[in-house]
């Protein structure tokens, strides 16, 4: 994926209103933003890009308040 659609995808991401309803709700947001942050990181590993890792951290942020509501570790 283009660096470019990484960066839309994780902007959309960090907008949407996120209710978690169910446990498959938080998992599902919870791997979406993980995919998204290693697409980002591995671009921002070449270029150290500050917008990149501000972006990250965000999407963290978001991924870490679906994950704190699960009683289990997610592993993919």
């Amino acid at each position: 994926m283009d660096i470019k659609e990484l960066v839309e995808r994780g902007l959309e991401f960090e907008k949407r209103k996120f209710v978690f309803r169910n446990t498959s709700d938080r998992i599902r947001c919870s791997k979406e933003a993980k995919e998204i942050i290693l697409g980002i990181n591995e671009t921002y590993k070449l270029t150290k890009d500050v917008e990149l890792m501000d972006l990250m951290k965000r999407l963290s942020v978001i991924k870490k308040k679906a994950e704190k509501r699960l009683n289990m570790r997610i592993t993919v």
